[in-house]
């Protein structure tokens, strides 16, 4: 397992969730919520995210259905993780699988007692600390880093 903080982004049209976690790679939490209609200002803030957390890299949450082809949001995910990759270089992307991740948020805060109008501020975060716990875990498992590295396009 290799050492350093993480940073994982839930990318979806109206907000993105941002998680972090220990540079120990044992536990992520939220960190916040940007807006995610105005792209440019987005990518702004995720680049200043980058800069206070220092991370050895970002992990960016790839929604393939449950039979694992890719559909729009995936490519939309693709486009947004080029363009991440882009304003943080050098610091590394990678997209990983994450199916089911903003239903398993949902359930977790529905039953922590978080009403359907509190969680929509906070169901992207819980989501983004999934993709996170996941890819910890994975690559605690395989040794190698989890998903696929975005290779940045000039």
């Amino acid at each position: 397992m290799r050492r350093g903080r993480r940073i994982a982004v839930d990318v979806g049209d109206a907000r993105i969730g941002v998680a972090s976690c220990d540079p120990d790679g044992i536990l992520a939490t939220p960190v916040e919520t940007v807006p995610g209609r105005d792209v440019p200002a987005a990518l702004r803030r995720l680049a200043a995210i980058v800069a206070e957390y220092e991370p050895i890299e970002v992990v960016i949450g790839l929604p393939r259905s449950l039979n694992g082809t890719e559909g729009p949001a995936a490519a939309k995910a693709r486009a947004f993780a080029q363009s991440v990759a882009k304003v943080i270089a050098p610091v590394a992307v990678r997209l990983v699988d994450e199916r089911m991740t903003t239903v398993t948020a949902a359930q977790g805060l529905r039953a922590s007692g978080v009403t359907a109008k509190k969680g929509r501020s906070v169901i992207d975060q819980a989501a983004a600390v999934i993709i996170l716990q996941s890819a910890l875990e994975s690559e605690r498992a395989s040794g190698k880093a989890p998903g696929e590295s975005v290779e940045v396009v000039i």
